[in-house]
C-alpha cells in the first residue's frame, strides 16, 4: 500500500489553516516573546490610561471647547497616510510586474491592515463616549451619507481594511493549501486597492479643508500635500521592516525591493517639501489674517509658542531625511539609509500631526489664544495604540512568513503521523 498522505478534504482546510495561524501567533523564539511582553505592557498602560478617561470624561485630557482635536486625531491623520504609503509596494509589484517585489508585497498589503486597525482605535478614543460609536454603523446610527465627510472617511477606511483583509487572507490561504490563486478573485481586488489607498487619504484630507471657518486648512493643495507625506511615511517604515524580516526570518528578502523603495523615497522627500514651500509662500507673502495660524505655528504669536520647538524639528528632520537619501551613500550604506528613514518618518509624523492638526483651532473662531499641549494621559493612550498596533503587525508576520516561505503548509500538516498511527507502528 502506499504511504502517501492523504489529499485534504477541501472543506476541511479552513479550520487547520486557522488553527496554524493561531499557534504560529503565540510560538517563537526568546527575542519574539521579548518583543511581544515588551509591548503587551505598553498597551496595558494605555489600556488603564484609557479606562481613566472613560470614568472621569474628556476632562483628563488637555483638549478644550476651543482646540477639540489633539494628539488622538493627529495620530489618526497620520496613520491613515501609513496605510495609504503601503501602496508603494503594491504598485510596482502589480502594476510594472516587479517580481522581486511580488515577493514581498504582502509585508506592505499588512501594514496597511495595522495601521487602519490603529486608525479607528484613535476615532474611538476620541469620541470620549465608546458607545457613540454605532452611530457610524449604517442603518443603526445616524449615518449622516452622502453629506457628511467624515461619513465618507468612515467608508473608505473600512473599505480599504476590507480589501486589504480579503487580499491577503485569500493570497496565504492559496500558498498554505498549495493551489495557484486564482486572479479573478483576487487581482481586481488589488487594483481597485490602488485607487481606493489613494482615495482615504484625499477623504480624510477634504475632511479638513472642507470646513470653512479653519483657514488652515483651507486649501487646495491639503490632499496633495497629505499623499505625498503618506509615500514618504510608508515606505520608510516598510524599508526598516524589510530589513528586521531580513534578519529575523527565513523570508529572503532581496535588496532589489529596498532599492525600489529608496528611489521612490528620494522623489517623495523633495515633493513633500516642496509642496510645504508652496503652502508657506502662500501664507506669508499674502499675509493677512488667514496667516495667523501660521504664524503662532512658525514663529509664535502674541507669545504663545508651543508648537515652534515641534515644527521646527519636523523640517530639520525632513530636509537631512532628504539629503541623506540623495547621498550616494544611501544606496551602498544600511546604517546611512536607515537613520534617513527614521528621521523623515518622524520628521512627517510631527508635520502632519502636532503640526496640522492643533493650529487648525488656534486662534479659534473668536480669535482667541488658547494653546494646547498634550496631556500625560494622552501619551499613554497614544503609546498603548501603537504598541497594540505593532502587535497585529508582529503577529500577522509571524502567520505570513512561514506561510509564504513553504514551512507551513497543508501538505507538511497531513505529512505529519498522527499520534495513534506512532503508537500503531511501534507496536
Amino acid at each position: 500500500m502506499s504511504n502517501a498522505p492523504k489529499e485534504q478534504p477541501h472543506y476541511l482546510s479552513y479550520p487547520r489553516f486557522i488553527w496554524r495561524s493561531l499557534v504560529l501567533a503565540t510560538d517563537g523564539s526568546i527575542v519574539f516573546y521579548v518583543w511581544m511582553t515588551f509591548l503587551t505592557a505598553l498597551a496595558l498602560v494605555g489600556a488603564n490610561a484609557y479606562a481613566h478617561q472613560v470614568v472621569e470624561g474628556m476632562a483628563i485630557t488637555n483638549m478644550t471647547d476651543h482646540v477639540s482635536w489633539g494628539l488622538y486625531i493627529a495620530n489618526f491623520t497620520f496613520l491613515v497616510g501609513l496605510a495609504a504609503g503601503g501602496v508603494m509596494m503594491v504598485i510596482p509589484a502589480y502594476l510594472y510586474d516587479d517580481h522581486e517585489m511580488h515577493d514581498v508585497v504582502i509585508i506592505g498589503e499588512l501594514l496597511a491592515i495595522a495601521a487602519l486597525i490603529m486608525c479607528l482605535m484613535f476615532v474611538v478614543v476620541d469620541l470620549g463616549r465608546p458607545d457613540r460609536f454605532w452611530h457610524l454603523i449604517p442603518g443603526i446610527g445616524a449615518f449622516n451619507w452622502p453629506v457628511s465627510m467624515l461619513t465618507w472617511d468612515v467608508i473608505v477606511l473600512n473599505g480599504y481594511l476590507a480589501l486589504n483583509l480579503h487580499i491577503v487572507g485569500y493570497l496565504l490561504y492559496t500558498r498554505f493549501v498549495g493551489k495557484t490563486p486564482d486572479k479573478r478573485w483576487y487581482l481586481p481586488f488589488v487594483f481597485m486597492s490602488i485607487a481606493w489607498a489613494i482615495s482615504i487619504h484625499t477623504v480624510t484630507a477634504f475632511l479638513y479643508s472642507g470646513l470653512g471657518g479653519r483657514p488652515f486648512w483651507n486649501t487646495a493643495i491639503l490632499a496633495p500635500r497629505f499623499l505625498a507625506s503618506a509615500f514618504v511615511a510608508g515606505p520608510a517604515f516598510i524599508i526598516i521592516t524589510l530589513q528586521l524580516v531580513r534578519w529575523f526570518t527565513k523570508l529572503p528578502v532581496g535588496n532589489g525591493p529596498i532599492r525600489t523603495l529608496t528611489t521612490i523615497l528620494r522623489v517623495t522627500v523633495l515633493l513633500n517639501l516642496f509642496l510645504l514651500g508652496s503652502e508657506l509662500f502662500t501664507l506669508f507673502y499674502t499675509g493677512g489674517h488667514h496667516a495667523a495660524s501660521a504664524q503662532y505655528l512658525y514663529f509664535g504669536l502674541h507669545g504663545y509658542n508651543a508648537l515652534v520647538p515641534w515644527v521646527w524639528t519636523a523640517i530639520v528632520f525632513n530636509v537631512v531625511g532628504a539629503t541623506m537619501f540623495l547621498h550616494p551613500r544611501s544606496r551602498d550604506r544600511w546604517a546611512w539609509l536607515n537613520v534617513a528613514c527614521v528621521l523623515v518618518f518622524v520628521g512627517v509624523w510631527i508635520e502632519k500631526g502636532m503640526g496640522l492638526i492643533i493650529p487648525g483651532f488656534i486662534p479659534s473662531t473668536l480669535h482667541e489664544m488658547v494653546e494646547y499641549v498634550p496631556s500625560l494621559a494622552e501619551w499613554k493612550v497614544s503609546v498603548g495604540i501603537w504598541a497594540f498596533g505593532l502587535m497585529v503587525y508582529t503577529v500577522a508576520l509571524k502567520i505570513a512568513i512561514p506561510v509564504l516561505t513553504g514551512q507551513e503548509s497543508l501538505a507538511r500538516m497531513n505529512a505529519e503521523p498522527e499520534p495513534d498511527e506512532d503508537m500503531g507502528a511501534a507496536e
